[in-house]
């Protein structure tokens, strides 16, 4: 006998689930009480009304939550989730024909058409008999309902009664699963703690936190810095590797190919004759030091981020322990690492096509396992895209299955699918292109990118203005005023952000050279700062930060749109939450040589602001509130006084 299609009573197409990851492979992301919505496009044949639900449960859970979906335009439904416990969770989404919605809307077009639905009724009340028949629970109702509809004396109660809430709810519930599609695949979310989506970095060298001349700087220097680094209003702060630095092609100031005994040599040449990636630089302190640190900062609500760069020194003891893990060369030499035009002579990289790769693979691991067992909780990676992909996919999920709470940082200025596949295997948080997106059109496009594609639901962008090895050229041509105008940037339109700290907050902006450097780099030389000196640039930062911390606008990335201005020298954006109804409004004058003014568009529309009605606008970085009315108002911005407003929208 010839089988026919089993599914024949489905009428229902679900299509364009969302949120997937390369259809599954990869869990979508999102943080604690972050709301992101799960939709799909769901369509049937003829005119009947659909119902869609997605259903939603953690994996430690049994049963699934029902989630109703709503129609929004051109057969997209959507309903909205938000997690209060981390770990992942799944969810799958299904449609029906809506037979009670079809019918009853039906009943209503008739009767106000003012024909006769004495068998509509009698249709509606079969129905209701049919849902009692498979439904104990609400039976006695469902009856009663059903008898009602046809023996009311008035036909206006009979429609009422058909619109009754209770009703639907009940007939919601309501349906036969050979009725029911279901989209065949279940996807999974990952549900990470809030810091994941809400941070604030800043990174320091502790070999030049000395308050004296000449000193190596240590973890207990580090420490007196806390309360400053708590003031500006990090929650972050981030050190370079802490590990005995090579001594063999040791690199001297500026990178020199030649040392003196007295140049300290990059943190990033890991390893000599006193240890490795589990062993700390002698000078900086020991490790009950380190434990101190770590556990002081926690009293400022800081938690210091520890830099994991896996490669070695020439004379790191891996390299005579485990020769296996590096490829040699017919003179017996290792080639050292290049990123071109970069050479990094005093380091070496490991060979991820070694034979030996599970156990190169569980020894980076332990140095993870090592430092999480200290009370480390924050990883930023350097240069992960040099890695093989498959090792931070298993190494990062195995490192969150026993501590889901660590978070990982790529440090990957690479290809685009080079950084979004880091992303999708694990990595928390991601560096990103805004260091080199300078014009409105440009900044616009990439927000656009990362916030309003498949990329927002794995990829998290971390905006950071410098690094040790990074001095754009915007900075270098722009001086204190570039330096206020980026750090807004990057602070208003990504909720993690940071930078390379007394270096951006003190406005030095030499080059070496022609390049995109710093010139004296404090990777290779130790720096004495003050600490206590105020600038302008230091103090914008400190407001900002309180502003992120005071305003949940500024806590998410997605809930960005881009505003209309008539000058293409400034740049505005609505930030809303609408759990608080905090709504803000940033714009900024990316001249950072001249006042610019200029016309900009406010969504009231968007905020229930009747065009009629005035509403307050309070800037929160600069002062002063000024009275708005309509949707195109003025502004205009002197950089060297403050290059931005962050405008705090209320109703009068």
């Amino acid at each position: 006998m010839l089988m026919l299609y089993t599914g024949g009573k489905k009428r229902v197409i679900i299509t364009n689930v969302t949120p997937r990851v390369e259809e599954g492979r990869f869990p979508a992301k999102t943080v604690i009480n972050e709301t992101i919505a799960i939709s799909a496009d769901v369509f049937g044949d003829a005119h009947d009304e659909i119902a869609a639900s997605a259903y939603i449960r953690h994996t430690a859970d049994k049963l699934w939550t029902e989630l109703p979906m709503h129609f929004v335009i051109n057969d997209y439904w959507q309903t909205s989730f938000k997690a209060d416990r981390q770990g992942f969770y799944e969810f799958k989404v299904t449609a029906w024909i809506d037979h009670y919605t079809t019918w009853k809307k039906g009943l209503k077009k008739k009767y106000e058409a003012g024909q006769d639905i004495s068998i509509e009724l009698q249709i509606g009340a079969e129905l209701l008999k049919e849902a009692a028949a498979k439904n104990k629970k609400d039976a006695s109702w469902l009856k009663a309902w059903a008898d009602q509809l046809v023996e009311l004396s008035d036909p206006e109660q009979s429609v009422f009664l058909a619109y009754s809430n209770e009703i639907a709810a009940i007939m919601y519930r309501h349906r036969l699963p050979e009725f029911v599609t279901q989209y065949p695949v279940t996807y999974r979310i990952e549900v990470e703690r809030k810091k994941a989506g809400f941070s604030t970095w800043y990174e320091l060298f502790p070999r030049s936190a000395s308050s004296l001349p000449e000193t190596h700087g240590t973890f207990k220097d580090v420490v007196k810095l806390l309360p400053r680094v708590f003031k500006m209003g990090f929650d972050v702060l981030y050190l370079p590797p802490i590990h005995p630095i090579g001594e063999v092609n040791r690199k001297g100031k500026n990178n020199s190919l030649t040392a003196t005994a007295d140049d300290p040599g990059s943190p990033w040449a890991i390893g000599n004759r006193l240890g490795g990636h589990k062993a700390i630089h002698p000078q900086l302190g020991t490790l009950d030091d380190f434990k101190a640190l770590i556990k002081e900062a926690d009293q400022f609500g800081i938690e210091i981020a520890m830099d994991i760069a896996y490669q070695c020194a020439p004379d790191h003891p891996y390299v005579k322990e485990h020769p296996q893990w590096f490829k040699w060369r017919p003179d017996g030499t290792v080639q050292y690492a290049e990123n071109p035009p970069k050479k990094y002579e005093d380091i070496l990289p490991f060979n991820f096509e070694t034979d030996d790769w599970e156990n190169l693979w569980q020894e980076l691991k332990s140095v993870i396992d090592y430092w999480i067992a200290a009370g480390i909780r924050v990883f930023r990676i350097d240069n992960p895209h040099t890695k093989a992909f498959a090792f931070w996919q298993w190494m990062i999920g195995e490192v969150r299955k026993q501590n889901p709470d660590i978070i990982f940082l790529a440090e990957a200025f690479t290809r685009p699918r080079v950084m979004e596949r880091l992303a999708k295997a694990g990595f928390n948080q991601s560096y990103s292109y805004f260091t080199w997106r300078n014009t409105k059109y440009e900044i616009e496009q990439y927000m656009t990118e990362l916030t309003k594609t498949e990329m927002r639901y794995y990829f998290r962008p971390n905006f950071w203005p410098n690094t040790p090895d990074i001095l754009p050229p915007a900075l270098t041509k722009g001086g204190d005023n570039a330096h206020i105008t980026r750090v807004i940037l990057a602070a208003t339109l990504s909720s993690n952000y940071g930078f390379y700290g007394p270096v951006y907050e003190f406005g030095i902006n030499k080059p070496h050279g022609v390049k995109e450097e710093y010139v004296d780099n404090e990777k290779y030389e130790i720096k004495q700062w003050d600490w206590n000196q105020y600038t302008r640039i230091g103090d914008i930062i400190t407001r900002v930060n309180r502003i992120r911390k005071e305003n949940p606008a500024l806590q998410s990335t997605w809930n960005i749109d881009f505003l209309d201005t008539s000058n293409e020298q400034i740049i505005a954006y609505i930030k809303t939450d609408a759990d608080t109804s905090n709504n803000l409004i940033i714009v900024v004058n990316l001249d950072v040589f001249n006042t610019q003014g200029a016309h900009v568009r406010v969504p009231i529309e968007k905020l229930n602001i009747d065009s009629n009605e005035p509403y307050r606008v309070t800037d929160l970085l600069g002062g002063g509130k000024y009275r708005w009315l309509g949707d195109y108002n003025y502004v205009e911005l002197n950089p060297y006084q403050m290059p931005a407003h962050i405008f705090k929208i209320e109703k009068l």
